[in-house]
């Protein structure tokens, strides 16, 4: 965890200035790594956030009462989607976004969580298969059924999915 006084808290459109400062500053690590085509600034607008905010729900991890990371959380039919997973350059690699996703695992109702990323973001990739995610191999039909992205997004993406035990 980053901190001694580490939270996490469902976010709510008071806090969309500080969830559009986080990921249009995490996702400037996506310059020149993803197709030009595809990276543009800023990364969100405030419009595009909001329109993703009435959706989802997001969540912020703060500490010391600041947020430094924040996860969307999206159940759509059969699945729940991880989506604009972001954590502020400085407290990367500190257990902010390991943090998150055991916060959003405990929230879910299906049997199935899945984030879909950019294929050409390596550290992405590999930050969610080190949380137990493997990468699918139908992820253009998974792209297609449950986001509402590009045709170009979806070609140059990957998902990758984990199954939970819900059994319990």
């Amino acid at each position: 965890m980053a901190g001694l006084s580490a939270s996490i808290r469902q976010l709510s459109i008071d806090d969309l200035p500080v969830i559009l400062e986080i990921v249009n500053t995490a996702s400037k690590k996506y310059c020149g790594v993803i197709p030009a085509d595809c990276y543009h600034e800023p990364y969100m607008t405030e419009e595009e956030l909001a329109q993703e905010m009435a959706s989802m729900t997001f969540f912020g991890y703060s500490d010391n009462c600041e947020i430094v990371g924040v996860a969307g959380f999206q159940p759509v039919t059969d699945v729940t989607l991880i989506r604009h997973a972001y954590v502020r350059p400085e407290y990367q690699r500190r257990g902010v976004g390991a943090g998150l996703l055991v916060h959003l695992k405990t929230l879910t109702n299906t049997h199935r969580l899945l984030v879909g990323t950019w294929g050409a973001a390596q550290w992405a990739v590999d930050f969610y298969k080190k949380q137990g995610f493997r990468l699918l191999p139908d992820k253009d039909e998974l792209l297609g059924l449950y986001w509402d992205i590009s045709l170009r997004q979806i070609e140059t993406s990957v998902v990758l999915g984990m199954e939970l035990d819900r059994r319990s």
